[in-house]
């Protein structure tokens, strides 16, 4: 399927590794031009290299990276001052930790709002009007499954994440969906990242299981047995970003291997 997208520029956060990552990768493979954006400088740049190698086209797209942290004002003004335009945003930042939320200051709980909403947020309203004059646009955001299925160790991203959950419920249905402007949520469950194996890490530790046996133990929960592979995860993306999904706006896309028992 031609996803109609060839020759757009998408915006890609958190791409170096993991969902970010595989975001790009489906992009780039449908001929979009990418820039994207990590804090880490080396694994940033042999992401962009691993994106310009495997691209199938035989007229390469552009890939532009910026090691900066997206989630300051510093680092949004880095990925601006490369490029302004563009027809995709991928917003994706790391979760913030778990923990008990008795042990959360204010602080912190700004740290995490700051990341997992705002920035969100600041990349949408520095975008979305040249996306609309142009007619064409496309907003994903990477949040979670426990926007739709909290965990109580995880208070910091379910507090943030559904802000910005009911943000883009009323902005994609704002006169932007009449200009060709869709906003989404995509929201995925357990995929088999650094983020996933270090969150089970933690739980091995604190039960005295083994890895392998916490790992074993998540996947019998999930209908599909198995997690899911960032390259799945790209593609929902990507079409999310075609020509084809113009009818979708303002969803919440859930991606887990039936994790989630709920009907809506």
């Amino acid at each position: 399927m031609d996803l109609g997208i060839a020759g757009k520029w998408a915006l890609v956060c958190g791409a170096s590794k993991g969902l970010g990552l595989g975001c790009a990768q489906a992009l780039v493979r449908e001929g979009v031009n990418v820039l994207i954006v990590a804090r880490g400088a080396e694994l940033l740049q042999t992401a962009a290299t691993k994106l310009i190698a495997e691209n199938p086209c035989k007229e390469s797209p552009g890939v532009l990276f910026v090691a900066a942290d997206i989630t300051t004002a510093e680092g949004r003004a880095a990925v601006f001052a490369v490029r302004q335009d563009f027809d995709i945003v991928v917003t994706n930042a790391g979760g913030p930790p778990p923990g008990d939320f008795r042990h959360w200051d204010r602080d912190t709980w700004l740290k995490a709002v700051d990341a997992n909403m705002l920035t969100p947020i600041e990349l949408i309203k520095a975008t979305v009007d040249g996306m609309a004059a142009r007619g064409f646009g496309r907003i994903i955001n990477i949040t979670s499954s426990a926007v739709k299925a909290p965990i109580d160790i995880l208070g910091l991203s379910n507090g943030a994440r559904s802000g910005l959950t009911g943000f883009v419920a009323g902005v994609a249905r704002s006169p932007l969906a009449a200009q060709g402007v869709t906003i989404n949520n995509l929201l995925p469950g357990a995929f088999d990242t650094d983020r996933l194996r270090g969150t089970l890490q933690g739980a091995a530790a604190k039960s005295g299981q083994s890895i392998e046996d916490i790992m074993a133990a998540r996947r019998k929960n999930i209908p599909a047995q198995r997690f899911g592979t960032p390259e799945e995860f790209g593609a929902i993306c990507a079409f999310l970003c075609s020509t084809h999904a113009a009818y979708i706006t303002g969803q919440n896309v859930l991606a887990d291997g039936g994790a989630f028992a709920g009907t809506f």
